[in-house]
């Protein structure tokens, strides 16, 4: 008889029921008329991404003790479960996002490869050797390589598509061929049997973690390896802007913590400050480049690279409060980030244009709803109180200071100083009146009605400043979601 490998169906749940919607959304887009395929493939997307959601809640519920699946390929874990919870959460608000926006052709494979890519994030996250850790990468990268350029009919979403495409096929090669060394020099595969296996001065092994370290470096958008990121997020559709600034950096900062706590415990006198040097970076590069940008998904996109850096001194803290840290903080960047793109999102259509500072000029007076909500989601980046920016900073300005960078602490304080500079300038410029007296700045006419972008919006707000008020729930989880981790 062919001795099979039982198969824990639970921990994959949330990744099927991606799956699953991505299905239907596909022969909906084939099987149904054209007057109603928008709305049925959007809502298969989006019954996937709900379905994925409470099933991660579930394998959350019921995972107290980790466990390794598929002859020590998989995680079932409450870190996974917890990082699974966030990317569906975040899919879900980005389907309603793209709600009115997806009225052109393709919207079924669109809401499909969003699917999709949730799910390859979903099996990224859950990672527990190097073959799946790449495999998971790749399956939504190529998913999101085309998402960028879904936009055929223009020039800068193909631009972007191909760069993203160029620069992220690189990424990933540098990933697999650390990946190869690290082979090379352990013989094994698994994160836990190349910690055992391991010998601290091999050469070959330093190269290789320093290669899988540089690639999802990549993903995470961490200076230096960050030259995509303002040109990706400028020409992507706003709504897929959203789902890469959340979602990716959720399954990249997930995996590389999994990984090099895991993996290379023996290495970490050299990771951690290999970690602190790229948060460094990112602090300063995406901060100064940040304040000379007049195009908003640009100054989001520096803004990224900016909190790449704070989530990165969680990582370099190699701590399980820095763990809890930094899974604290994904929470409420996340819903700030998608919050803040869906609101470009809706200035975007209303001008038909992109979304500048001085088209923010008196949006705050003429649509009181998006300017209240972009003002909480700036304060919130800037990590001020009422919003959960600020606790995600404290805890991981307390994990690094745990750790002994108080010199990352004290470049992180004087990067969030500079940081209210174009945070601010963004508040200031939705309640500027231009011309003379007291005439409002021109609306661009009548704006579109989107009852969808609207719910998310306000879902992002709630959760930005319901996770000041309910942080002690939300750090327990991120607790016993880091507990999984042999720190």
């Amino acid at each position: 008889m062919i001795d099979t490998p039982s198969v824990d169906w639970l921990a994959l749940s949330p990744t099927l029921a991606l799956l699953a919607g991505a299905a239907i959304a596909l022969l909906a887009a084939v099987l149904v008329p054209d007057w109603m395929k928008k709305a049925i493939t959007a809502a298969a997307s989006l019954a996937g991404f709900a379905v994925a959601a409470v099933l991660s809640g579930v394998v959350f519920d019921q995972s107290p003790t980790p466990e390794v699946l598929l002859q020590g390929t998989l995680a079932r874990d409450q870190l996974a479960a917890l990082a699974q919870l966030v990317i569906a959460v975040t899919g879900a608000a980005v389907v309603l996002v793209s709600w009115f926006e997806r009225e052109r052709q393709g919207s079924g494979e669109y809401y499909a490869l969003l699917a999709v890519a949730g799910a390859g994030m979903a099996f990224f996250v859950s990672a527990e050797d190097l073959m799946t850790l790449f495999l998971g990468l790749e399956w939504f990268s190529l998913c999101l390589y085309i998402l960028v350029a879904v936009d055929r009919e223009r020039e800068t979403s193909l631009e972007a598509g191909l760069k993203y495409l160029i620069v992220g096929g690189f990424g990933s090669a540098v990933l697999l061929f650390g990946s190869a060394l690290v082979y090379g020099a352990t013989g094994e595969l698994s994160f836990g049997a190349i910690a055992s296996a391991q010998t601290q001065d091999d050469a070959f092994l330093l190269a290789g973690l320093a290669m899988i370290l540089a690639g999802l470096a990549f993903k995470v958008s961490a200076a230096p390896f960050h030259m995509w990121t303002p040109d990706v997020y400028q020409g992507s559709p706003t709504s897929v802007t959203a789902f890469m600034s959340a979602a990716t950096k959720t399954a990249a900062f997930v995996a590389m913590l999994r990984l090099l706590v895991t993996a290379f415990p023996e290495q970490s006198d050299v990771w951690t400050i290999a970690v602190a040097v790229l948060a460094a970076i990112s602090l300063v590069w995406g901060n100064l480049a940040a304040l000379a940008q007049r195009n908003l998904k640009r100054l989001l996109a520096y803004s990224s690279i900016s909190h790449a850096g704070f989530m990165l001194m969680a990582v370099a803290a190699n701590s399980e409060f820095g763990g809890e840290a930094l899974l604290y903080y994904l929470v409420p960047y996340s819903a700030m980030s998608v919050g803040a793109f869906g609101v470009v999102a809706a200035r975007e259509r209303e001008l038909g244009k992109a979304a500048t500072l001085e088209s923010l000029a008196g949006l705050g007076w003429e649509r009181p709803y998006y300017g209240i909500a972009l003002w909480t989601f700036m304060l919130g980046m800037a990590g001020f109180p009422l919003t959960g920016g600020m606790f995600g900073k404290l805890f991981v300005l307390s994990a690094a200071y745990d750790a002994g960078d108080w010199w990352l602490v004290i470049l992180g304080v004087v990067a969030t100083a500079v940081s209210l500079a174009y945070y601010l300038n963004v508040v200031r410029w939705l309640y500027m009146r231009s011309g003379a007296g007291l005439r409002l700045a021109p609306a661009g006419g009548s704006p579109p009605r989107d009852t969808a972008l609207g719910v998310a919006v306000a879902a992002c707000v709630v959760v930005t400043v319901g996770s000041f008020f309910f942080v002690q729930p939300i750090l327990d989880a991120a607790a016993d979601a880091a507990s999984s981790l042999p720190f």
